[in-house]
């Protein structure tokens, strides 16, 4: 798995954080890889807008790879200045938040989407239980 930090480490979870987060959440059997890319804001809008046509950054854009390599699954883009954001309001610490989203984006590209009831149940408690092994809290619990 590789991981690139368009905006500098300084300051975000380190590569390894990340890495731990992915290879938990990869449900397959033998190697995968992954490219875990972590953006400024502008980079994050940009690629919401031309590939889900919103005008705004968002936490987390999965994009699979077609098939050309059949070991590598495709690319995370993490949108660091909105985890953040999200981490603060949500009472989360920074890394438990990224860890979220890069299994969130892993299970994404193994195919899981969350559009019906049904599949966001099924998926969160997949991230429940990957996180929690993790040694990270419930992402959906309440703040106390």
């Amino acid at each position: 798995m590789q991981a690139q930090y368009a905006l500098g480490r300084a300051g975000w979870p380190a590569p390894a954080t990340l890495h731990r987060a992915a290879r938990a959440a990869w449900r397959g059997s033998g190697p995968a890889q992954v490219t875990l890319r972590v953006v400024d804001a502008d980079e994050g809008r940009a690629l919401n807008q031309a590939f889900r046509g919103r005008a705004r950054a968002t936490n987390v854009l999965s994009f699979p790879a077609l098939g050309a390599n059949p070991g590598y699954l495709g690319d995370i883009v993490l949108c660091a200045p909105v985890l953040a954001d999200e981490a603060r309001e949500q009472h989360k610490s920074l890394a438990a938040h990224f860890a979220h989203m890069v299994v969130h984006g892993m299970l994404h590209l193994q195919g899981m989407e969350h559009e019906r009831a049904a599949e966001a149940e099924a998926m969160e408690a997949i991230e429940r239980e990957i996180l929690a092994g993790l040694g990270y809290p419930d992402p959906y619990a309440e703040p106390a």
